[in-house]
């Protein structure tokens, strides 16, 4: 057991888990100045070229760790090939009443009801402009999703695109999270081939992805697969958080403690790989898949990369692991 691992079960689940993260972004920027800098070829994995991008290594950050893009380049100097900020809606919004973030540690989970906390569209533009002056020192993901009060989901997503676009390496539209009212009814094919058209119109030639969930059935995630390759789409990020419960082991008290939202971690190894099998099957390689869900090892990422994605996302391993995780898994994923 790690100092990290140790501080982590003795003092940080003594806290709550929101303030916990929040404490961690800051001290992730404080410290980004004494980090090492990502220095070519020096990671054990080798470089992924995706969607015209070149990605240092295939491990990227999930979005909901640096909603608002403040740790972009303390993350990169811990060794991610990406950084996937947001999700991002139109308008500052505060989320849902606290508390809203959960640690489930008998199963390396998290539940999350944190309902699109951020600080906007337009403010976070300005940091990503900030940041591509700077240098970013990897690439940099946009997801954006709806704004809980927006009653036009498209004039919703299209300001977000318009202002986040010009700023980011990729979007992704979010349309995945259990914790905005109605948002997962922008999966079906009718809702969601408008506004992934409105947001293309918007980004331009910026590659463009969309985010689903696990609970989507089978025939639910082929209709997705076959309207992205109908509009052009860049990829699919595959899969957000799950409101199932099934196969736990943590005490029922506590997963009835942490209430309603969305699962991830460990639990969602077996979803996401099945839902990662069923894109690949469906669209061949004619799309970037970005596997995210249960990723806590380089064996878990090989195990994906082998299965079919081109990138993988870790935010919950990432959390349970410390600063040190995302070389270890590196290193980890070099070996196998």
């Amino acid at each position: 057991m790690d100092a990290y691992e140790l501080l982590f079960r003795h003092v940080a689940t003594r806290v709550p888990a929101e303030l916990t993260h929040r404490v961690g972004v800051t001290a992730l920027r404080a410290a980004t100045p004494v980090l090492p800098a990502p220095a070519g070829g020096a990671e054990p994995v080798e470089a992924v070229q995706a969607m015209g991008l070149r990605f240092a290594n295939p491990l990227g950050v999930a979005a909901g760790y640096d909603k608002d893009a403040e740790g972009v380049r303390g993350l990169a100097r811990l060794g991610f090939g990406a950084v996937e900020v947001g999700t991002v809606t139109a308008r500052p919004q505060p989320g849902n009443p606290r508390p809203r973030l959960f640690r489930l540690p008998a199963d390396r989970a998290l539940v999350n009801r944190m309902g699109f906390n951020n600080a906007g569209a337009d403010v976070v533009a300005a940091r990503l402009a900030a940041l591509r002056q700077r240098g970013a020192g990897t690439v940099v993901g946009v997801n954006i999703g709806r704004s809980k009060t927006a009653s036009d989901a498209v004039a919703d997503y299209r300001y977000s695109a318009r202002a986040l676009g010009p700023h980011a390496d990729y979007v992704v539209v979010n349309v995945s999270s259990p914790n905005t009212p109605g948002l997962r009814d922008l999966q079906g094919v009718d809702a969601l081939e408008p506004l992934l058209a409105a947001v293309r119109d918007e980004v331009g030639a910026t590659p463009l992805l969309v985010k689903i969930t696990a609970d989507l059935d089978g025939a639910g995630v082929d209709a997705v697969a076959d309207l992205a390759l109908a509009q052009g789409l860049d990829g699919i990020v595959a899969t957000n958080t799950t409101i199932a419960r099934a196969d736990l082991r943590s005490r029922p008290a506590d997963v009835e403690a942490a209430g309603a939202g969305g699962l991830s971690g460990a639990p969602l190894v077996g979803p996401a790989r099945a839902v990662l099998a069923r894109l690949r099957a469906r669209v061949g390689e004619r799309l970037t898949l970005v596997s995210v869900g249960g990723i806590d090892s380089g064996e878990e990422a090989r195990a994906r990369l082998d299965a079919g994605a081109t990138l993988v996302q870790a935010y919950t391993g990432f959390v349970y692991g410390g600063p040190a995780w995302p070389r270890r898994v590196l290193r980890e994923l070099a070996a196998t």
